[in-house]
């Protein structure tokens, strides 16, 4: 795989690098952006699984080449890397980019909702998530997915998308790994995992069970609303509620910390770490 040098920005070869920060704005027909080097190794893995996602480009600082030539044999030969120097580099970004390292990648069919559930073994943990609208929080809840063997992450259509750069990044590179689905209304997405047999759990600080008084259960779903107002009401009643007990003052956790605190707990009692 030999690097390709670009010394115009305006180089037609790069059109899907050129602007990556408005981009994460716009609709991008099922494309990405991967940066940074964990991210890129987590890019070529996925290239690998069959799961729809592939690598089209990539991009690289001229003093990042040697550092990810392992990485970049991962990826098939076909794939073309690009080279440029600091300032050609960040003129293509649209800002600084000191990591040096991004790939446009394609994520060709995202699977449905009705799909994945169906998909799932016998035996599964769930994330689910309503109304997450920061890409920050997002990424961060992926990568707590990913370190607690959640088989799947379930999101309404009012969540933020995991394939915005931030959000991929923040995860670093788990959203390329941890099957997902975001469509429909919350309703609908408790009344499918109801209908398959799930325990779900919603977690806020005014649930009625105790995190650690929750039992086992082969197939469990635990579901987080949305920064600040949470779980809608008529969704805490229609679910089994646990809140995490913390010292009295504070409103509440960080909705991706609460999910990180919870998927550790139900991931030890049921066997899945």
């Amino acid at each position: 795989m030999i690097p390709l040098r670009i010394d115009d920005p305006a180089d037609p070869r790069i059109a899907g690098f050129v602007s990556i920060k408005e981009r994460d704005l716009t609709g991008r027909h099922g494309r990405f952006i991967a940066e940074g080097t964990v991210v890129l190794r987590m890019l070529a893995a996925a290239h690998n699984t069959g799961r729809g996602i592939e690598a089209e480009a990539i991009l690289l600082l001229e003093n990042r080449v040697d550092g990810v030539r392992g990485i970049l044999a991962e990826f098939p030969a076909e794939i073309p890397v690009y080279v440029a120097s600091a300032a050609v580099f960040d003129a293509i970004a649209g800002f600084n980019m000191h990591r040096g390292v991004l790939a446009l990648g394609k994520r060709q069919s995202a699977p449905r909702l009705d799909a994945l559930i169906g998909s799932l073994p016998r035996k599964s943990l769930v994330l689910a998530a309503c109304g997450i609208s920061n890409h920050d929080n997002m990424g961060s809840m992926f990568r707590n997915a990913a370190a607690f063997g959640v088989d799947a992450i379930v999101m309404d259509e009012t969540s933020c998308d995991p394939m915005y750069r931030k959000a991929i990044r923040v995860s670093v590179g788990s959203v390329l790994s941890v099957p997902f689905a975001r469509e429909g209304s919350v309703t609908a997405l408790v009344g499918r995992l109801q209908a398959e047999g799930f325990a779900i759990w919603g977690l806020s600080p005014r649930g009625k069970t105790d995190l650690h008084d929750i039992p086992p259960s082969p197939r469990t779903v635990l579901l987080a609303g949305t920064e600040g107002e949470g779980l809608p009401e008529n969704i805490m009643a229609s679910i089994q509620t646990a809140r995490i007990r913390q010292r009295p003052g504070l409103d509440s956790l960080n909705v991706a910390t609460a999910a990180g605190i919870a998927l550790h707990q139900v991931a030890m009692i049921n066997g899945f770490i």
